[in-house]
């Protein structure tokens, strides 16, 4: 290390790192939800609750929506064209995810430090939101979502 300028830069993108890794964990999480469902399981109804799949597919969608309008200003809730019929199998709704977590990545990398959380992103609503509200929104939202994937809540 070179003293306390390199202490200093890695303070600079402490809570984007922490945002960036709770992501990832959500992102692992669903991938290990899936890696234990079957295919006849993953879109299975559950007694008036969202499927499996649905459930995971919806997390994905809140993140994908919230990186993709990050970057590239495009605000469309994905759900609406992420078909089950396509992503028929646990592992070809894995393979979505990895797209997903591409664009999550790449939105990090963009991120130099916290203080680009300050910044007010303007949304589909016309409503201005500091990028760090937007986020900790999408992680509820997106971890709501894989709970009831898991079994841990039960949707309404």
């Amino acid at each position: 290390m070179d003293g306390p300028t390199s202490a200093q830069a890695l303070g600079k993108r402490h809570i984007v790192e922490s945002l960036d890794r709770a992501f990832a964990r959500l992102h692992a999480s669903s991938c290990d939800i899936l890696r234990r469902a079957t295919s006849e399981q993953l879109y299975e109804p559950r007694g008036g609750a969202l499927s499996i799949g649905e459930s995971v597919l919806r997390s994905a969608a809140a993140v994908e929506q919230t990186f993709g309008g990050i970057t590239a200003n495009l605000w469309d809730n994905p759900f609406e064209w992420t078909l089950p019929e396509h992503l028929t199998t646990p592992a070809k709704v894995i393979e979505h995810l990895g797209e997903v977590e591409a664009v999550r990545v790449r939105a990090f990398a963009s991120l130099t430090d916290d203080s680009c959380l300050t910044q007010q992103i303007a949304t589909p609503s016309e409503h201005s939101v500091a990028l760090i509200d937007l986020l900790l929104d999408t992680l509820l939202r997106a971890t709501a979502y894989q709970g009831y994937a898991s079994g841990k809540f039960c949707f309404p």
